[in-house]
Parts: structure tokens; C-alpha cells; sequence
């Protein structure tokens, strides 16, 4: 007899089972030793740990940006390697909202015509996209932006563009790979607070790569990666 679905199962929209990523050469080197995630909708999630830990690769893996040596990748019990490059290219265009440290902004276009871009390379109308993009422009607080060049823009105002972008599509899941790391601590405090708004608004999944402990304890879940393994991260008086 088949299970039946809980609100808590049905909520779930990606599942990591047992990933790992190792690369091979004069000696094998494993970076992710079995990795499993639960990540729900509306759930926010930090992972911090040391540098070089693997939490970029982490993130490329659950991005689909690249292949787990080993393991499943569960979109809402699709297992999501099993689709060729081509599909998943598709997948993470409409499903997988990216933000990186570098805004990675294209400097030749102005504020709404990049985060028009990846509604128009799903091929959706451009005036539709348009409105989307101004809408979200709005949001951040661009509204008096939208036609202005990257480089007539602050630091700040670039990583709102970049947000604006990722969750143009309204996807599933958005990865923030250090999102206030190159940002004063009042302007990385807004971004952080956009994210969570808009992660509240479109009931994303949020995963967020931070160093930023003040800021990971205000997510749902604080996870730690070490030695290839995510384990919960415990505040205290020494590290909070």
C-alpha cells in the first residue's frame, strides 16, 4: 500500500541522497563524502564552514552546474541526473535562481534588460518578461534603476539586479553563494533582508553559502560542512 503524503512530504522539493564528489588523479582527492538534504519550501538554509571545505562545490552539485561523482538529486522525487545536459540546462533555467559573491551582471545592458535575460532565453514574450522585471525591480527598491548601466550602479544596487534576476523565473530553489561578501555590513544587512523577503513573498527554497555566523542564525537551519559532511551547526557564546 502506498504511503500517504504528510503537508510535510509534500512541501519537500529537492532531496540529496548520499552525494559525493571526488576527483581522481595521483591521489584520489573526495571533497563530498554522502551528503543528504531535505530542503521544503519557504525553508531558508545556511552552510558555513571553513574555506576550501567544498561548500562551493556543494552548491554547484545541487545547482546542477555539475555531476556528483555519486548520489541522487531529488526534484520533488525526479531524480535529476538522470536527464541529459541538455535538459538540465532547461531544468535549471526555469526551476534554480542563482547569487554569487560577483554579481556576474552583463556590463553592456542596463538593470531591467539583465534580469529580462533568462526569461528570454526560455523564449517567454518579451513584453510579459519585461513587466516581470520591472515588477521585481520594484520590489528591491529599483524602481528609478531599470534603465541604468551596471557600471552607473552601486554595489549594492548590482547584487538587487542580481537577486531581481535569479528569481525573475520564479523558481524552486535559489542558491546564494556569499551574497553580502563583497558588500559593507549595512548594505550586506539588506541584500540579506531582500533575500529573505523575497524567499517569504515566492516561497522559495533558499540556500544560502555564508561566513557571516550573525547572518546564518537568522536563517531556519544552520548546517556546517566539514570533512565532506554536513552535520547541524551549534551557536554558543564563543561563535555567535
Amino acid at each position: 500500500m502506498p504511503q500517504a503524503k504528510t503537508a510535510e512530504s509534500e512541501r519537500l522539493e529537492f532531496h540529496a541522497k548520499g552525494l559525493e564528489k571526488y576527483y581522481n588523479g595521483l591521489h584520489r582527492l573526495e571533497v563530498l563524502k554522502g551528503i543528504d538534504l531535505e530542503l521544503k519550501r519557504g525553508e531558508m538554509v545556511a552552510i558555513v564552514g571553513a574555506s576550501g571545505t567544498g561548500k562551493t562545490t556543494l552548491l554547484h552539485i545541487l545547482g546542477t552546474l555539475d555531476r556528483p561523482s555519486s548520489g541522487l538529486l531529488l526534484h520533488r522525487g525526479q531524480d535529476l541526473f538522470a536527464k541529459s545536459d541538455i535538459e538540465l540546462s532547461h531544468f535549471r533555467n526555469r526551476t534554480i535562481g542563482f547569487v554569487f559573491q560577483f554579481h556576474h551582471l552583463l556590463p553592456e545592458f542596463s538593470a531591467i534588460e539583465n534580469v529580462m535575460m533568462p526569461g528570454l532565453i526560455a523564449g517567454i514574450d518579451r513584453d510579459r518578461i519585461r513587466e516581470e522585471a520591472s515588477d521585481l525591480l520594484g520590489r528591491v527598491g529599483l524602481s528609478d534603476r531599470l534603465h541604468h548601466k551596471v557600471g552607473e550602479l552601486s554595489g549594492g544596487e548590482q547584487q538587487r539586479v542580481a537577486l531581481a534576476r535569479a528569481i525573475v523565473m520564479k523558481p524552486a530553489l535559489l542558491l546564494a553563494d556569499e551574497p553580502t561578501g563583497n558588500l559593507d555590513p549595512k548594505t550586506g544587512l539588506q541584500v540579506f533582508e531582500l533575500i529573505q523577503e523575497m524567499n517569504t513573498l515566492y516561497s522559495l527554497a533558499t540556500i544560502m553559502v555564508t561566513h557571516n555566523l550573525e547572518l546564518a542564525g537568522r536563517m531556519h537551519r544552520c548546517l556546517t560542512l566539514k570533512e565532506g559532511r554536513l552535520s547541524e551547526y551549534t551557536f554558543n557564546s564563543s561563535n555567535a
